[in-house]
């Protein structure tokens, strides 16, 4: 799909609908057996990671570890993004003391800082004005901002369906500098715990590598590491709006259709709620945040049915269709300059 206005007009009843469906359905309850099995697993392949680390010790088998250690990462932060949501606690206090233990320590990502974004985003996504993660910070996700760019993000722009996959790799270290930059946001609560928090991260994070390995060994780790964390990432958060509708100003949606028409689900059994933590399900998540994620696969076939009674289009792919879709859409974007330099 491409970046094509989308106007509809608005109808606040038809998510309050939906909203006393879903309720009735007992989906928003909270599932505290699903996240102790869940973050107990989470923590042990987290924990064991860095056992098998210590044990290989001096090798070149420790790249296995690496990678290992990456999916231990994206796990962590896929925690942490159901923690951010109220998933697992109720209240402010249990999920943000939680999220900062888990994004700030474990992982290097400010939770402060993703807090903020990740809500921006589903307050209004693939808002070309509005959304963070479409701004054209590298990447341009519509025709109107490749007229608008400059820099690298023009130059990116015209083989960035090619380059979008290299460029996750550098995604983590985006996600730590991103963080430690937002410590400088006076509106940031906590600022000194979280940065205090990330400090001691990268302590124990290269304390712990660099003690274990030789330096170039430790580097290569490292990079690895960050690499395949980045990519995994990316990965999972792409199929969900990349190559769907890009709204602007001129967009007047209510709430359902501007969290619906927007998104995608990804298809696939138990396999791809792990791999993608439940974001799979993109449409249930966007119109009902804080529902735990073992809800969302119970929730799309009345999301499903009540979008077809709206007559709204409920996208769904498969794995490597959703992220065909989302190439499409990029390799199309920068059509236009592709175009600019051979008529040059």
């Amino acid at each position: 799909m491409t970046d094509v206005p989308v106007t509809v007009e608005a109808r606040g009843s038809d998510f309050a609908r939906l909203a006393r469906k879903i309720n009735e359905a007992g989906l928003l309850d909270r599932r505290p057996l699903y996240y102790t099995l869940r973050l107990s697993l989470v923590g042990l392949f987290f924990a064991g990671g860095w056992v098998a680390f210590v044990l290989v010790g001096d090798s070149w088998w420790q790249l296995l570890v690496a990678f290992a250690l990456a999916l231990a990462f994206a796990q962590v932060a896929l925690a942490a993004h159901d923690l951010a949501h109220r998933q697992v606690f109720r209240t402010r206090g249990p999920s943000e003391f939680a999220g900062r233990l888990v994004g700030n320590l474990l992982i290097g990502m400010g939770y402060g800082w993703w807090t903020d974004k990740h809500t921006r985003h589903h307050a209004n996504p693939n808002h070309e004005d509005h959304d963070p993660d479409v701004s054209p910070a590298v990447i341009v996700w519509s025709t109107d901002q490749v007229e608008r760019a400059r820099g690298l993000p023009r130059f990116v722009a015209r083989w960035q369906a090619f380059l979008f996959f290299p460029l996750l790799t550098l995604e983590s270290w985006h996600l730590h500098v991103a963080s430690f930059k937002a410590l400088r946001t006076k509106a940031m609560r906590r600022r000194g715990l979280e940065g205090t928090l990330l400090v001691l991260h990268f302590v124990w994070y290269f304390g712990l590598i660099f003690s274990v390995l030789p330096f170039g060994m430790a580097v290569v780790f490292t990079l690895v590491h960050q690499a395949v964390f980045g990519v995994y990432l990316g990965c999972t958060f792409a199929p969900n709006h990349k190559g769907m509708p890009v709204l602007t100003a001129a967009d007047q949606l209510d709430f359902l259709r501007k969290q619906v028409l927007t998104s995608r689900n990804v298809r696939g059994g138990w396999l791809a709620d792990v791999v993608f933590g439940g974001l799979n399900h993109q449409i249930e998540h966007h119109l009902f945040p804080n529902m735990p994620t073992p809800n969302l696969r119970r929730a799309r076939p009345i999301v499903r049915a009540y979008c077809a009674d709206l007559g709204v289009e409920y996208v769904e792919s498969g794995v490597f269709s959703s992220y065909g879709q989302a190439l499409r859409h990029l390799h199309e974007v920068g059509r236009t300059l592709r175009g600019a330099e051979a008529g040059a």
